[in-house]
């Protein structure tokens, strides 16, 4: 499944987006901090036919990477609505995100009529030990995913060879995994790079980090059925998910509203490649 390309105007340019199907029921999907679109590859391929799902490259990455700033979560949550509004009802929109993206996703749900909201291993605020630097605290989580952003590659292929290097991906390589890394490899041989760039990774992050009681605002003024589906192992492949179950016990309890899931044997990455994971997760998204 080739996803059709287009652009949506959002203030400052146009973000990149990609329908994935042709089904008239409708998925809009958010990536991660340094993802992109094509994140999404593994669960679009995996849904009903009569569903499609579209998914766009936020501010600062892949083929949006030259949109302007302010960044910040909430400036994404802007664009995300607009993209969601050029192609339906938010009232028949299904409405996911992962990582970064479900915290956008949950900040883009509040006060909004989607038809249901899923996040996916993320959008629970995130404890900040007292006194952390928050730039530590992101590449401490982050590890590789943000070291690239400041390595040049001699090739696409070596690009390829640093992601199949993951822990995340050592011995659960899959072929949405390598087209994901193919569309993020940009510049010319002798100095490949993310396309997604620091500064609006950094910024990000920092929101991400900082804005606990807007995140936690935000997901108790989400009116729409709302899910948690969370990875049991966390982005280095640690046996503790980014969203341990003490940190998601807590949350439905205030909001009993919330259903939360562990979707078994994957992390935070394999969760969206992972053939078994990713059906499921396309099987929670449209049941």
């Amino acid at each position: 499944m080739n996803p059709v390309l287009s652009d949506v105007e959002v203030p400052g340019g146009a973000l990149r987006v990609a329908r994935f199907g042709t089904g008239p029921r409708v998925i809009v999907a958010v990536h991660g901090i340094t993802a992109s679109l094509m994140s999404w590859t593994g669960v679009a391929r995996r849904l009903p036919a009569d569903w499609s799902l579209v998914a766009m490259d936020l501010r600062g990455r892949g083929h949006s990477a030259g949109l302007p700033g302010p960044y910040g979560l909430a400036r994404h949550a802007e664009d995300v609505n607009l993209v969601a509004r050029s192609v339906g009802a938010e009232s028949d929109i299904v409405l996911t995100g992962h990582s970064m993206g479900a915290y956008v996703t949950a900040l883009a749900a509040a006060g909004h009529d989607y038809a249901r909201v899923v996040l996916v291993d993320g959008g629970l605020p995130l404890p900040m030990p007292p006194g952390a630097d928050p730039d530590a605290v992101i590449e401490a989580i982050l590890g590789p995913a943000v070291a690239r952003l400041e390595q040049t590659f001699p090739s696409v292929e070596a690009y390829v060879d640093f992601f199949k290097a993951h822990p995340a991906f050592v011995d659960a390589w899959t072929e949405e995994a390598e087209e994901y890394v193919r569309y993020d490899a940009s510049g010319p041989e002798g100095a490949v790079r993310s396309r997604a760039r620091q500064e609006p990774v950094r910024e990000d992050g920092r929101w991400m980090l900082t804005e606990d009681e807007a995140i936690g605002a935000a997901l108790s003024a989400i009116t729409s059925p709302l899910s948690l589906l969370r990875a049991p192992r966390g982005l280095l492949n640690q046996p503790v998910g980014m969203l341990p179950d003490e940190l998601a016990a807590a949350w439905t309890a205030r909001l009993p509203s919330l259903k939360d899931e562990v979707v078994e044997d994957c992390n935070h990455y394999t969760i969206l490649f992972d053939d078994r994971c990713a059906s499921l997760i396309a099987e929670r998204l449209t049941h």
